[in-house]
This record gives C-alpha cells, sequence and structure tokens, in this order.
C-alpha cells in the first residue's frame, strides 16, 4: 500500500507568515526527504462548518509552491471542489502546475458540499453532480486539444487553445463515499447512483473520503466494484485510495493518545461533531489502532492512503513515518 501525506494549509488559528512556510514549503521537501508516495492539498473556499472549523489556503497556489521546493513526489488536487471554478482558466492552472512541476501533478476532484462556497461563487448547489461531470468533459477536451469549442449546460466556449498542453492527461481521482449524516450537508450514508457514473466514466482512482466509518469504506469499495462491472468495466483498471486525517501520538495506551489528539482533532474539524462521532472517521486512537484500520481498509482493497496531519507540525510527519509506515511494512 502506498502512504501520501496532505500538506496541513489548514487556516489555523493565529496562522502567520512564518507557519504559512512551514506548511508550503518546509513540509513538502520534508515529505519528499521521507520518501512518502505522494503529497496533496484539501480544498475550501469558506470554512465549511459541516465538517471542519475552518477553511484551506488555496490548494493550486499551495501545490504551486511545493512544486517548486520538491523534485520527485507526485502533487495533487485531493480533493479539489471543481464546480465552483471555471474550466479554461482552470485547465490554464491545471496545465501551468504540470509543467511547474515537471509533470508530476494528479487530478483529484469532487463535488463539494459547502452550500455557502456556491452561493459566494454564483452557482447552485443542486448543480453540483452535473457541473463536475461537464468540467471533467471540459477539462480534458481543454487540456488534450487545440482551438477546442464546448457547449454544455452550463459551461460555455468557443475556439480556446490551451497553451502550454500536458503532454498527456492526468490521472484522475474521483472522490466519493458515504458520510455519517449531518444537517449541514446534503450527502448521504451510501454512495449514489450519480458518483458511481462518475466513477465509471471518468476516474482512474475512486478516492473514499473519511467522513464515515471504517466499515462504511469498505462497503464503498465493494459497492464501486460491483457498479462497474454491471456497466461492464474491469474493476481492476480502478485503484482505490482513501483520504485521512489525524494526529500521532507515540503510544500504544488508547486512552492517552485519545486525551492528547482530542484538542488538535476539534481545531482542525471544528466541535459540530461530537468527539465520539471524530473517532467513528479518522486516525485517532493508538498506534496499534490505526495500523489496525489501515490494515482493515488493505484487505478490503485499500491502495493508497493520504494522512492530514491535524496540526501545522513538521514533526508529525517524522512520527508517521517512523511509527506507523515503516512498522505497517515489517508487520
Amino acid at each position: 500500500m502506498k502512504f501520501g501525506i496532505t500538506l496541513p494549509s489548514f487556516t489555523w488559528p493565529g496562522l502567520d507568515y512564518a507557519t504559512t512556510r512551514r506548511i508550503t514549503r518546509d513540509m513538502a521537501r520534508r515529505a519528499e526527504e521521507l520518501g512518502y508516495d505522494s503529497l496533496t492539498v484539501w480544498d475550501h473556499l469558506l470554512s465549511a462548518p459541516g465538517l471542519y472549523g475552518g477553511s484551506w489556503l488555496d490548494p493550486l497556489l499551495v501545490l504551486a509552491g511545493a512544486a517548486t521546493v520538491t523534485e520527485t513526489i507526485p502533487l495533487g488536487t485531493h480533493i479539489l471542489v471543481v464546480p465552483i471554478r471555471q474550466p479554461v482558466l482552470l485547465a490554464k492552472e491545471l496545465a501551468t502546475l504540470d509543467y511547474m512541476s515537471g509533470g508530476r501533478l494528479f487530478l483529484g476532484v469532487g463535488p463539494g458540499w459547502n452550500e455557502p462556497e456556491f452561493t459566494a461563487m454564483g452557482v447552485s448547489i443542486r448543480e453540483r453532480g452535473r457541473r463536475t461531470d461537464e468540467m471533467l468533459d471540459a477539462l480534458k477536451l481543454l487540456l488534450t486539444q487545440e482551438n477546442v469549442s464546448f457547449h454544455g449546460q452550463f459551461y460555455h466556449f468557443d475556439n480556446v487553445t490551451i497553451e502550454p498542453r500536458p503532454p498527456k492527461f492526468f490521472t484522475v481521482w474521483v472522490a466519493g463515499g458515504s458520510r455519517i449524516p449531518d444537517p449541514l450537508s446534503p450527502d448521504k450514508p451510501y454512495m449514489v447512483p450519480s458518483v458511481l457514473r462518475r466513477i465509471a466514466k471518468h476516474a482512474d482512482v475512486f478516492t473514499c473520503r473519511a467522513s464515515g466509518k471504517a466499515e462504511w469504506v469498505a462497503r464503498d469499495f465493494d459497492t464501486v466494484r460491483e457498479y462497474l462491472r454491471t456497466v461492464g468495466r474491469d474493476p481492476s483498471t480502478l485503484g482505490l485510495a482513501h483520504v485521512q486525517a489525524g494526529y500521532l501520538v507515540d503510544t500504544n495506551d488508547r486512552e492517552k493518545a485519545l486525551a492528547i489528539q482530542r484538542k488538535p482533532m476539534e481545531t482542525m474539524m471544528g466541535t459540530h461533531r461530537s468527539w465520539e462521532h471524530l473517532q467513528e472517521c479518522y486516525l485517532v486512537g493508538s498506534i496499534d489502532d490505526i495500523v489496525n484500520r489501515l490494515k482493515f481498509l488493505e484487505s478490503k482493497g485499500l491502495q493508497h492512503v493520504t494522512i492530514h496531519p491535524a496540526a501545522p507540525e513538521i514533526e508529525q510527519l517524522d512520527l508517521w513515518m517512523e511509527k506507523v509506515i515503516k512498522p505497517y511494512f515489517r508487520s
């Protein structure tokens, strides 16, 4: 299994220039030095209280900064909320990032769920799924051909050529997954048909999010594979990934770990959900608890997990590598 790191570009309380530099440059360099398999960013334009305690720095600008201080580690948007964006501008930004990184970029997308972000951008949240599908069609056209026109339900352009275009289109990671019900989100505790269709059509990798229980992630993997079979796509052609968050404590005392983890996790996730709810969703507890959860998901098909540290602490990168990832492969 592969392990990636998400840069903790959350708008932490008291965020200053020095912390921002540490997050976007020093941690990117350190992740590459330690041998992580990917470096990714989360995306929320505005505070998203259904799941989080704040928002994030602009994901594409953070990746641009990371591209300038790394050489080999793959870089990805994990997950970019595409329906609040415009396809021609986004295509230009992604192509530029691909060239800045020497072809290391992969594209992780999702439809989003936080209604104030849609309202602020003049977009109806009821259109999010259809806009996401249309955006993926438009991006592939823009980034693989010249002098292209597109007329969909939401996006329209004529005779557009993006320069430079990547030598090949990006690997596409499509996000979705069951979510523990919350009144602030329209998402369901099961995989909805529109997401399954999007995965089957566009995804090289399905990214299951961490807003459900571990058993739900495993169930979602099964649901996606079965759906692919019904539409004639070989399930082995789809990678299975998982976005996660956690704060690692060097102990196998579960209660001690949870006592320390609660503050950083609630800082990032907010207190809109109970601490018990957060424990169901994320990588918390003792080291053995976390390894056992990952082993369970690997047994269900998980191939790549990306971990968002719940603090802007470079030491967390070393701790995850030394206490979880390296021992994981020896166990």
